[in-house]
């Protein structure tokens, strides 16, 4: 059973299987189409719903939903995510890499990466000459370009943020 958090106040824990869900032990009979434009049509308990996902988070578990108008920010915690707060642990803790800084002074030859790109770990997203040596660097984890905060043909220094992550 998933338990998921809406707008940081009130807590359900719910399961859904095939058309039945269960809200807090109440069942609530359901059904959901996508429709063309990109919005979702939803009857709950004979209750028309109108539903436009704002936006999603898989890595942290959370999506921002606007129902009939209204903003609601979900926060999902599956069973093992339970299990594991529950034993003191908790993944969303891990530092993620959110910015990729120069080790050492030189110059950007390359950028490799757009803003809005999605990465995967290990490509290789700048390269930067220092010391007469080309450093090709490579995304740390997978990832989206948030920013990229150098231009090729720029000297950069030791720790200065080349690129930001999502």
């Amino acid at each position: 059973m998933n338990k998921i958090k809406i707008n940081d106040r009130s807590e359900w824990n719910v399961s859904v299987e095939n058309d039945i869900a269960q809200l807090n032990e109440s069942a609530v009979s359901w059904d959901m189409k996508a429709l063309p434009d990109g919005t979702f049509s939803i009857l709950a308990n004979g209750k028309s719903y109108n539903a436009i996902i704002e936006n999603i988070d898989r890595d942290a578990k959370q999506m921002k939903l606007k129902i009939n108008g209204n903003i609601y920010e979900l926060s999902i915690k599956e069973p093992i995510d339970q299990l594991l707060q529950s034993m003191g642990l908790n993944i969303s803790t891990v530092k993620k890499a959110d910015t990729i800084k120069a080790p050492m002074p030189g110059l950007i030859l390359k950028i490799l990466v757009e803003e809005g790109q999605n990465i995967k770990k290990g490509e290789p997203v700048l390269i930067l000459e220092a010391m007469k040596m080309e450093n090709v660097f490579k995304a740390p984890a997978d990832a989206i370009v948030k920013a990229i905060k150098v231009e090729e043909r720029k000297a950069v220094e030791k720790g200065e943020v080349l690129i930001e992550l999502a």
